[in-house]
Formats: C-alpha cells, sequence, structure tokens
C-alpha cells in the first residue's frame, strides 16, 4: 500500500529531486501501461494505422524534393536528394511530433489530474514514447531507401546513436517543461504550431549544417549552433548517409544544452505539479 501524498502549497526548497525519481520509479507500471496504451490507440480510428507514422515524413520529403528541383537548387551534392531529406525528416519528425503532442499532455487529462494520485511527468512522457516509436517505424523505410540507392551502412552510423540519446534528453526536457508551462499559460498551446514551423527552417533539413557554417561569420554561427536541433539532425545524417563523423562543436553543444534543460525543466515540472490540479 502506498503512502498518502500531502501536498503543500508550492516551494522549491520541498523538492527532492530523488524523492521524485523514486516516486515515478514507484510508478513504473503506470508509466508503461500508459505508453503501451499510447502506441495503440494513436492510430486506432484511421485507417492507415501506424503507416502514419511513414507517411508524414515521406510526404514533406515529396514535397522539398519538388521545391528543389523547381528551383534546381538541391542541397545534397552527391547523395540522392530524397535520402538526403528523409534522414533530416526522421530525427526532426520525432522532435515536433513529440514536443507537440507531449505539450498539451496535462491539460487534455484534467480529469486525471483532479482524481488520481500519480506523478504528472507520466503523461508528456507518454507521448515521447509514442515518437521514439514512430521513428523507429520510419527509420525502417530509410533502410529501404537506402538500399534502393545503393547508399551502405557503415560504422560511422554508430553515431546516430548518441545523436539520438541528446534528442531523447533534450526532448524529455522541453516537453516537461512547455506541458508545465501550458497549464498555467494557455497561449503556449496556441504557439506550439508556429513555434514548430519556424525552427523547422532554422534546423538543417532542407540544407547542411557545413553549408550555414560557409555562409555565416563565425560569431552568428555560434548562435546558430545553439539550436540544439542542429547539431542533432546534422550528425544523424552524417552518420547514416554521409558516412561521414560529426561536427564535435555542434554535437558537444547540443548535448551540453540538453544535459542542462533537462534538471532545470523537470525541478520547474515538479514546482508545478503542486498546483496542477487547481490550475488545470
Amino acid at each position: 500500500m502506498r503512502r498518502p501524498t500531502v501536498y503543500e502549497p508550492p516551494a522549491l526548497r520541498r523538492i527532492s529531486f530523488l524523492a521524485a525519481l523514486d516516486r515515478l520509479r514507484q510508478f513504473s507500471d503506470l508509466f508503461v501501461t500508459l505508453s503501451l496504451h499510447r502506441i495503440s490507440v494513436r492510430y486506432k480510428q484511421s485507417r492507415l494505422g501506424i503507416l502514419w507514422a511513414v507517411i508524414q515524413p515521406l510526404a514533406m520529403m515529396v514535397a522539398f524534393t519538388l521545391m528543389f528541383t523547381v528551383l534546381r537548387a538541391a542541397p545534397a551534392g552527391s547523395v540522392p536528394l530524397p535520402l538526403f531529406v528523409y534522414s533530416a525528416l526522421l530525427p526532426w519528425t520525432m522532435f515536433s511530433g513529440g514536443l507537440t503532442a507531449a505539450s498539451g499532455a496535462l491539460t487534455s487529462h484534467a480529469s486525471l489530474l483532479t482524481k488520481i494520485s500519480f506523478p504528472r511527468e507520466i503523461l508528456p512522457l507518454t507521448y515521447v514514447v509514442a515518437a521514439l516509436t514512430d521513428f523507429a517505424v520510419a527509420a525502417v523505410v530509410l533502410g529501404a531507401m537506402m538500399a534502393w540507392f545503393g547508399v551502405p551502412l557503415t560504422w560511422t552510423a554508430l553515431w546516430a546513436a548518441p545523436a539520438i540519446l541528446v534528442l531523447i534528453v533534450f526532448l524529455v526536457g522541453i516537453s516537461l517543461l512547455v506541458a508545465a508551462l501550458q497549464v498555467r499559460f494557455r497561449d503556449v498551446g496556441l504557439a506550439m504550431p508556429v513555434l514548430v514551423q519556424v525552427w523547422l527552417f532554422a534546423t538543417p533539413v532542407l540544407y547542411s549544417l557545413n553549408a550555414v557554417k560557409l555562409s555565416l561569420p563565425p560569431p552568428l554561427y555560434q548562435i546558430y549552433t545553439l539550436n540544439p536541433l542542429a547539431g542533432i539532425v546534422d550528425t544523424f545524417r552524417r552518420a547514416v548517409i554521409l558516412d561521414q563523423p560529426p561536427d564535435y562543436a555542434a554535437l558537444g553543444v547540443s548535448a551540453a544544452i540538453a544535459a542542462l534543460l533537462l534538471p532545470a525543466a523537470y525541478l520547474y515540472f515538479k514546482y508545478a505539479e503542486l498546483t496542477m490540479a487547481d490550475m488545470v
């Protein structure tokens, strides 16, 4: 039998990371159950089902390919343009889809927050798990495309693992932060589509990070790499299809930002959790 939870006025000094993580561990069964539920019902009423995890990046790939073909300004060099774009859309789609869904995780489950006591971070975390599942499904198509275009998978592909790990850490951190903020400021949900759209064009999905490095003066390039998605997306594409090591500086900046954001976001989330049931 679990001990009763006592809610007090919010105060940062009462928040313990270790206690919060231990309570999250105690509710691991709920986290697994809700994650599996999230994945199973995500496309339950859709005729195409899990194929939507592939259709979204494929549709964007086709649109971008046609755009660059018409403009005759393909950024891919010797790599087939569809492969160049799709390989970057995979981590980007995981991030954008996970963030957009997780941002409303608390406000869309108001009845749970007001009736049941459990670690509230479970709700946005389940959307991160669902986004990671979509990524895994779409990655199968990337492998098929590489085989079709005759692009071999080399040992540099191992760099994709730390890139995705940094992406998960960053996505968890920003999802916790945005989900907690949306409980207090509903404008966050309205701003999210615009933010994601602008963020897409500020990330090297349609172009390479090297092109940005050559185009911008060093100070502006350093500012550009403060976008954590820049190092993540570029590393994934370099590793998987370009047979190149990552830009270590850009990936390091992404990892540092993700590592700093996660504990700060979790601390704010636990602070905001104390009054979520009253505000949702």
